[in-house]
């Protein structure tokens, strides 16, 4: 009798066990998906949903504590023409050079974000205006002066980027609006510079 009722003690023990170690690793698996729903497949980066994370953070962070930022949107100049003279694979070689730039040229505390196709936006926290049409400025620089190598072929690519420093009444979507005009400016302009 007493052997039945540590068996019967035993059992939900061995159970709860079991269901632990079954939550544990469902916990693994949707940190994990979590990621790779996170996560630009191709160069790595944060793609569009914690960027947007992070801007709607930025705008909080203004709100309640006057912390500033910056939202930079960048878009690749002329993807389309290394697409058909080097392939997509030459394109996303590309995308992954500048991606490594951006990258490696801002600071740890920055967001860099794949946003869609040839289109990247960062997040500069705690940078005013100023601050971040230099970091602008400093970034087309060094992605025109780093050429991307592709199949041992030096490919020449060129971004236009448009800032947006944070306000107060922003919003995700006012702050991203004024960015990407901003950028269509710069666009503009560097057409008009050539």
């Amino acid at each position: 009798m007493l052997r039945d009722a540590a068996q019967s003690i035993a059992q939900p023990t061995s159970e709860v066990a079991r269901l632990r170690a079954r939550l544990a690793q469902a916990d693994v698996r949707i940190a994990e998906l979590e990621r790779l729903a996170d996560t630009d497949p191709l160069t790595g980066l944060c793609n569009r949903r914690p960027f947007l994370r992070s801007v709607a953070r930025a705008v909080r962070h203004l709100e309640r504590h006057g912390t500033l930022a910056a939202v930079l949107f960048a878009d690749v100049d002329g993807l389309k023409a290394v697409n058909d003279r080097h392939g997509h694979a030459g394109g996303d070689a590309a995308l992954m050079h500048i991606a490594r730039l951006l990258q490696r040229d801002v600071r740890g505390s920055d967001l860099v974000a794949r946003i869609g196709g040839d289109e990247f936006g960062l997040v500069l926290d705690h940078a005013t205006e100023a601050a971040a049409r230099a970091k602008c400025v400093a970034l087309v620089q060094a992605v025109r002066d780093t050429p991307a190598n592709f199949g041992g072929v030096s490919v020449d690519i060129r971004l236009s980027i448009g800032v947006a420093a944070i306000r107060v009444e922003d919003t995700a979507d006012t702050l991203l609006s004024r960015a990407d005009a901003d950028m269509y400016a710069a666009k503009r302009a560097q057409r008009s510079d050539r």
